[in-house]
């Protein structure tokens, strides 16, 4: 199916704008960049993952060197990431690899297949190539979706019922995958379709089924690794380990397994306990506990991203699991004091604890949530040592401390009369709300491996940067149209809340684009015209290009702290954050 390739032209508030995003329309100056890909991967170094970064460097590389443009840059970055892991993904066995497939390559006017919670339930009528597709990966053992999106994909890759992703999707689908994928450092390959209209699209068939008969090969070198870190954090809030690791003391139902229940239908002295247990496992990235693991590991000689990392990790002692258990407590006391001091509607995807069960329950859970993080640290003292407790706990107590003043600054804003905001005054608020709390992931996991007193600043010095440019990062995506948190848009203007948007806004716009911007948020209203009125002054400011500009500036500090950091497993460490946690 060799045809040609359309033009994307939509607008975007970021970097990955639709302009970087075309396929080229000649099949002859697809193979050429795929050609130059499999030439330049050939020389690099396949131990560790290629970050997005380098990936960004080289397939402009490429392009400069083919005469190409800029356009085709996301092409170029999947097919010169498909080439990097090819062998990897050879040395995984194909019962162990996911196939993925997009359901815009069949014909939406006449596929007679349904969907359920994970994909298109293919019909195998024979309509369109993907029942042939599906057919040949079955047949040679593959596990296969048909299915968009990567939440799916990344609960099967942490829940370990996939070592390897190949996939077939449209440049958007794929960007947002490598994130992903990145993220767990886990062999994939894919080919892009040629469109993003996810109506009735077409791509290179030949390559797809060339992907999908990569042979195993076991002798094929193995890239190290974060996915083992990453599914022992998620394995944490499954309700069984995390039954093991904090056993409840009061009983009632299993965690995760409130389903719009309330109070009343409660046992009143396990109430508590059983909303705060089911809150646990209903979702979320758990990057503060793992930061907390792969810092251990780190610090442990790194054999937990290594070929035996799978049994490496499982080596942990619990005291090292329960303290990053304890990391995500505090995190989740925090979502649920916000949720209430912001009334969010939604947090995972469903209704607020103070939405579901009332502002007084949802205070008590997150104060019970606090008081458990404490007794799960200092309960590891005849494991770890009572003075890495007492220095532990003191980390954890001076990051609430921060994390309250930060939220106390944001609200009295709020409250204030001005809405003037700097820039500067913002981000101060951001190295309050949000470093402090992946500061206290770092230096617990280099604590409880012995060796946070030799490097008293390296946990605060990063922390402090990548806090702060995770938090505009957030800003930024608040912006962005597919929520599976929230579920809304805009929602940190419309709410009052002090972003470094808003301050980017203020200080960029003149007097009359000031006046508009600050009366469309003080009406109060939530509706799309406000929202899209908003949307347009931030871009008219170029706050939104400024808001990523900060990012890669605090991204690029966090770096040098990084440079700086020894040993050798700690520094590849912590430039993994920036490039994963950041994306940049």
């Amino acid at each position: 199916m060799h045809q040609s390739a359309p033009q994307a032209a939509a607008a975007s508030d970021g970097p990955s704008a639709e302009r970087l995003k075309r396929v080229p329309e000649s099949r002859h100056q697809r193979e050429r960049i795929r050609g130059a890909a499999i030439v330049l991967t050939g020389s690099l170094d396949k131990s560790h993952p290629l970050p997005k970064h380098e990936i960004e460097r080289h397939a402009r590389a490429i392009l400069a060197g083919l005469g190409l443009p800029e356009a085709y840059l996301g092409f170029t970055m999947v097919l010169l990431g498909s080439a990097f892991w090819r062998d990897q993904v050879a040395a995984i066995p194909i019962p162990r690899r996911l196939l993925l497939l997009p359901h815009c390559l069949r014909s939406a006017e006449t596929c007679p297949a349904l969907y359920n919670e994970v994909g298109l339930l293919c019909q195998d009528c024979g309509a369109c190539r993907l029942s042939e597709l599906r057919a040949l990966g079955q047949e040679l053992g593959y596990r296969v979706l048909i299915a968009e999106g990567s939440p799916i994909v990344m609960q099967l890759i942490l829940s370990g019922q996939a070592d390897a992703v190949l996939g077939v999707g449209c440049l958007n689908s794929l960007e947002k995958a490598l994130d992903k994928i990145l993220l767990a450092g886990l062999p994939a390959m894919a080919v892009p379709l040629f469109a993003s209209t996810c109506r009735n699209t077409a791509t290179d068939i030949d390559w797809v089924l060339e992907m999908i008969r990569t042979p195993f090969d076991g002798r094929a070198m193995q890239t190290r690794t974060q996915v083992h870190l990453l599914r022992a954090a998620e394995a944490m809030f499954e309700p069984n380990e995390l039954e093991r690791l904090a056993p409840r003391w009061r009983g009632g139902p299993a965690p995760g397994s409130l389903n719009g229940d309330g109070l009343e239908t409660l046992d009143p002295l396990a109430a508590t306990e059983t909303i705060a247990y089911d809150f646990l496992t209903r979702g979320g990235k758990h990057f503060r506990p793992f930061i907390t693991l792969a810092a251990y590991d780190a610090m442990s000689g790194g054999h937990g991203c290594g070929p035996d990392g799978a049994r490496q990790v499982a080596c942990f002692p619990d005291a090292v699991r329960r303290v990053a258990l304890a990391i995500e407590l505090f995190h989740k006391a925090s979502l649920v004091h916000d949720d209430i001091e912001d009334d969010d509607p939604f947090r995972y995807g469903v209704p607020t604890l103070h939405r579901r069960y009332g502002t007084p329950m949802a205070i008590n859970v997150g104060d019970y949530l606090i008081g458990l993080g404490y007794r799960l640290v200092s309960g590891q003292r005849n494991e770890i040592g009572a003075a890495a407790v007492a220095d532990i706990v003191a980390e954890l107590g001076e990051a609430h401390l921060r994390l309250c003043e930060g939220q106390g600054a944001e609200l009295a804003w709020r409250e204030g009369r001005s809405k003037r905001i700097t820039p500067l005054e913002a981000l101060r608020i951001y190295a309050l709300k949000t470093a402090p709390a992946f500061e206290a992931a770092l230096y617990a996991g280099l604590r409880l491996a012995g060796a946070a007193q030799t490097r008293p600043d390296t946990a605060g010095k990063f922390a402090r940067h990548l806090g702060v440019a995770f938090q505009i990062l957030n800003d930024l995506e608040d912006w962005e149209d597919n929520h599976s948190n929230k579920r809304t848009t805009g929602t940190d203007v419309l709410g009052g809340r002090p972003t470094v948007l808003w301050a980017l806004a203020l200080e960029a716009l003149d007097d009359a684009g000031r006046r508009e911007l600050e009366s469309l948020v003080a009406a109060g209203a939530r509706d799309w015209t406000v929202l899209h009125r908003v949307r347009s002054l931030y871009r008219k400011s170029g706050a939104f290009d400024r808001g990523h500009a900060l990012v890669a500036k605090h991204a690029a500090r966090a770096r040098e702290v990084a440079d700086a950091s020894e040993p050798g497993e700690l520094k590849r460490l912590l430039h993994y954050f920036v490039d994963t946690i950041l994306r940049v």
